[in-house]
């Protein structure tokens, strides 16, 4: 049985997941338009481009 008080190894993960829906709902919020372009995504979750290759996927790279 898991208490309200016990905390797991992915509370630090889980706490700077709803951080970034937090940013990204901001910035939705804010914008002008429909949509956040996926370069707008990327500098609110502080994605960087070094020399042609994204470090961390692309929000386009996902999409079907």
């Amino acid at each position: 049985m898991v208490t309200l008080g016990t905390r797991t190894v992915s509370d630090h993960v889980a706490l700077a997941e709803i951080e970034l829906c937090g940013e990204l709902m901001i910035a939705a919020s804010a914008a002008i338009g429909e949509r956040l372009s996926a370069d707008r995504i990327d500098e609110v979750l502080n994605v960087r481009v070094i020399a042609e290759r994204t470090t961390v996927p692309r929000q386009t790279d996902h999409r079907g």
